[in-house]
């Protein structure tokens, strides 16, 4: 490291300490890695050391860092218009909305732009209290929505705990989860119909005159990667038609690419009343996330004004770099790697792992999108760390993310899992060399497993 490089790093270090006031942490105790800049499925810090990134980031860099058509786009929209009003025309606004509604499922086919993906599960519950008429929103216990206020309270994960606010009215329920079924089932068709009659249950319990929306992540992200089982989506979906409750599809981190589909409804051919999306539709380069509605919902306010906005609504350089990636996409055929690699070397991989080591309790996903969960005993499925565990208690966790960091691996770690999701458009060679890596860190997750 060059004493420029040291400077560098240090006046980071010192400016974050300083000034920055991080998420979801104890503010005392944040040491954040100072990172000089990324490329592909790499980025590194100004010691030069290499990471490569199994975690996406937050599971948003779908197309990796630093696209060279995405950057272009972006400079090149800063340099001809760098921001304009939502309620003024923007080309790229236009071919960014259309370019979504193009590739959603059904008969979506418009997009009201948000910054990101809290504010757009804010809007749509928005846009089905006031489609319905009806106060309350069902979402799922293993969820996560959003910080803001009303996607807080659609959480279901610890998240919520200390922020639920008051005036929100949602109710929760348990999603299929057939490694840790709820409802004592032993396969998933059987975990699927016992699903759906739970959650009909609490669609008759809550009174259905009252639901005006359920909200599901398609596969549910950080709380497990969760694939919903054969007939769970669409059964939900007659659920919903059956009461005249709206279906909202939470597209935010399994959508653009991340499950090998454009959206990841689209997987069991379920079309849904309301899409939300932010994360992989730009990789994050400018924030941008959205509501795709149908002409039910358009109707709706097609003469009467919609209560909600936001200033930067269709934000220019966001909506450049959302044209610029789903053309790269298309033409670079990431869809295409997504699937092809998760079917031929990433589900192999984690089944070796599963028989390998007495750390790894279950593997599921699909695309880019997989989960590796670990436990103490595969025999009980006592999870690794304890539930929402913190400090001492999730020392192996720790240790486990500390192994793959040494060798050069960013992990994703949540709970007692780590997620295999790096960028979408990652190489072969590079998916192989990190899944080496998350191998040899799986030993020291079994020196805390005991069978």
């Amino acid at each position: 490291m060059n004493d420029v490089d040291a400077a560098a790093a240090q006046q980071v270090r010192a400016d974050d300490r300083a000034h920055v006031f991080h998420s979801w942490s104890a503010q005392a105790h944040v040491d954040a890695i100072p990172i000089a800049g990324g490329s592909g499925s790499y980025f590194w810090d100004y010691e030069g050391k290499r990471y490569l990134d199994f975690s996406s980031q937050l599971v948003n860099l779908n197309i990796g860092h630093g696209h060279p058509k995405v950057v272009q786009a972006i400079q090149d929209q800063a340099a001809k218009l760098a921001t304009i009003a939502p309620a003024l025309g923007s080309d790229v606004r236009g071919e960014a909305a259309r370019l979504i509604a193009e590739r959603a499922p059904g008969d979506l086919d418009r997009v009201f732009f948000t910054n990101g993906g809290a504010d757009a599960n804010e809007h749509a519950i928005r846009m089905a209290r006031l489609q319905t008429g009806r106060p309350t929103i069902l979402s799922a216990y293993r969820s996560y929505h959003g910080a803001t206020g009303g996607a807080i309270a659609l959480t279901g994960d610890p998240r919520r705990w200390a922020n639920t606010p008051t005036g929100q009215s949602v109710a929760h329920f348990f999603g299929p989860y057939a490694y840790r079924s709820a409802f004592h089932s032993d396969s998933e068709e059987q975990e699927s119909q016992r699903a759906l009659q739970h959650l009909r249950d609490v669609v008759q319990l809550q009174g259905p005159s009252t639901i005006a929306a359920i909200i599901q992540e398609s596969v549910v992200g950080t709380n497990g990667i969760l694939v919903p089982p054969p007939g769970y989506l669409a059964g939900v979906r007659e659920l919903c038609d059956e009461y005249g409750i709206l279906l909202i599809a939470d597209e935010v981190m399994a959508g653009f690419g991340r499950c090998g589909e454009w959206f990841a409804i689209q997987h069991w051919d379920v079309v849904p009343d309301l899409i939300t999306f932010a994360k992989g539709v730009n990789s994050g380069y400018v924030p941008l996330g959205g509501v795709i509605l149908g002409p039910k919902t358009y109707q709706r306010f097609a003469d009467q004004p919609y209560p909600g906005g936001l200033t930067y609504s269709g934000h220019p350089l966001g909506c450049a770099a959302a044209v610029a990636s789903i053309k790269a996409f298309e033409d670079e055929g990431i869809l295409e790697n997504a699937r092809k690699l998760g079917e031929t070397v990433v589900e192999p991989r984690l089944q070796e792992f599963k028989a390998k080591h007495a750390s790894v309790g279950d593997v599921r996903g699909l695309g880019m999108f997989w989960a590796i969960e670990l436990v103490k005993d595969k025999d009980t499925r006592e999870p690794l760390v304890p539930f929402n565990a913190a400090g001492d208690a999730a020392a192996p966790m720790g240790a486990f993310a500390a192994a793959c960091k040494k060798e050069g691996l960013w992990p994703f770690i949540h709970m007692n899992r780590t997620h295999v999701v790096p960028p979408c458009n990652i190489s072969e060679d590079e998916l192989r060399t990190g899944l080496d890596i998350i191998d040899a860190a799986l030993d020291v997750a079994d020196e805390h497993a005991g069978g």
